[in-house]
């Protein structure tokens, strides 16, 4: 590896110098945000370099408040002149804005003051585009050596390295880095009307951690074979079983439901949801922001708060609504340490390595009675509606006959509402740790497939 993505020198401190010039400019408060983020991108196709991407910038973000009255600026020149007149422009829409009665930065008493914990997501170095072309081209090499491929949309490799610092006018100031790699393919089976395509990917914090290419081009090249000559299910309800590869999707509107936001604004369909028995008994969904060399690890949220771990579900039963600090004024609690934001406006809440808990029985044990199902790999579409938890998704993967997989089946919808499907889901015991939100095989009872 070479040192190709250096760290920020004291991104903090400038952070910092920022903070204190919006607040000598007039603000009553302020945070910012800077980003330094360098990455390259190798693609191929074919066996032929198709695109070389290199990026390397750094961003910062300045949010001043007068009074209830704030603004949110942001800048990719950091000289001192264009320093100078970020402050005087968010001075200037500040006192123009409205004010807001919840606004403001998270309470001083709760920042993090502590030691930073050690989630390990910078290993130091990169990877140069010379090694990426070649993980791109034995990725691709390896999908397209399988015999029933056809065809290639391309394999790709990237290595990127960034710098995030936050300073506020409370007195936080701090920074980390996080180094990420990537590679995937994607191939086609078939020819004609009877094409199929399919693709594996792997991404990891530590390029010692990264799948081999071959690995990754044979799992696309069979995952691909796999699907073709696609029937359809006859429609009714039926078990629906959702590969890993899309159960994780299950959470993201449970998440979206129970953030403050959502739950001050009354659109979320868990409303009433509040230490009530969402899931069977047994059933936890964990965030840990703490996972060692976690793809969405970090050592304080976007405010500057603590972060740790907590069950977002236990038991079964929701444990309550996750909150930056101004919805979290708004709904008379505390903030959760759950802050996320980007360079320009304000903090919202998200997780960070969400996942949930491994159930007790083998994926052969868990569709072992069911007669007929459906086995899903891929969705499509949104077909999620947040304020009612009614589910509607384009569906494809494989029939379930008598307890085993059997057919492929594509132009499948599957139908039902989420409060249902929770308290109905059964996970299996297959959980892996592959992406920022992991699951494992999910089977849901009763959901309506419409097919043929």
């Amino acid at each position: 590896m070479v040192n190709e993505y250096p760290v920020a020198a004291n991104a903090a401190d400038l952070a910092a110098d920022l903070v204190a010039a919006a607040v000598a400019a007039g603000a009553d408060a302020a945070d910012v945000l800077y980003v330094r983020d360098a990455a390259t991108q190798v693609s191929v196709r074919l066996g032929v370099l198709d695109d070389v991407q290199r990026s390397d910038g750094e961003e910062i973000g300045l949010r001043l408040f007068i009074g209830r009255r704030s603004a949110s600026v942001s800048s990719s020149d950091l000289s001192k002149d264009a320093m100078r007149a970020l402050v005087d422009r968010a001075v200037a829409m500040a006192r123009e804005a409205p004010e807001d009665p919840y606004a403001g930065l998270a309470p001083a008493e709760l920042l993090a003051t502590g030691a930073m914990p050690d989630v390990d997501i910078d290993d130091g170095g990169a990877v140069g585009p010379a090694e990426l072309k070649a993980r791109a081209l034995e990725a691709e090499d390896v999908a397209r050596s399988v015999p029933g491929i056809t065809n290639s949309e391309g394999g790709s490799a990237s290595g990127s390295r960034a710098t995030i610092a936050l300073a506020t006018s409370t007195g936080f100031a701090r920074e980390y880095a996080t180094t990420a790699y990537g590679c995937s393919a994607s191939v086609i089976a078939g020819a004609g009307g009877v094409m199929q395509r399919d693709y594996a990917s792997h991404s990891a914090r530590h390029l010692v951690d990264l799948e081999a290419p071959a690995t990754i081009g044979r799992r696309a090249a069979d995952r691909t074979i796999a699907r073709l000559n696609p029937t359809q299910l006859p429609s009714g309800r039926m078990p629906v079983v959702f590969d890993p590869r899309v159960s994780a999707g299950l959470l993201g509107p449970l998440i979206g439901a129970i953030t403050g936001a959502a739950i001050a604004r009354r659109t979320s369909f868990l409303l009433d949801a509040m230490d009530t028995q969402l899931f069977a008994p047994g059933i936890r969904v964990v965030d840990d922001p703490h996972r060692v060399r976690g793809l969405r690890s970090r050592p304080f949220d976007g405010e500057g708060l603590p972060t740790a771990a907590r069950d977002i579900v236990h038991d079964g039963r929701l444990t309550g609504w996750i909150a930056d600090s101004a919805s979290a004024r708004q709904l008379g609690m505390q903030p959760t340490g759950h802050a996320s934001r980007g360079i320009g406006g304000s903090p919202g809440a998200g997780t960070t390595n969400l996942h949930l808990a491994a159930g007790t029985l083998s994926v052969e044990a868990l569709i072992a009675d069911i007669v007929l199902g459906v086995w899903v790999i891929e969705l499509i579409g949104s077909g999620v509606n947040g304020l009612t938890g009614d589910y509607s998704r384009g569906a494809a993967g494989f029939a379930i006959r008598n307890g085993q997989l059997a057919e492929p089946v594509a132009e499948v919808t599957i139908a039902g509402n989420l409060k249902t499907m929770y308290r109905e889901l059964v996970p299996a015991s297959d959980l892996l740790f592959r992406a920022g939100t992991n699951a494992p095989t999910v089977r849901i009872d009763g959901m309506t497939v419409a097919g043929a």
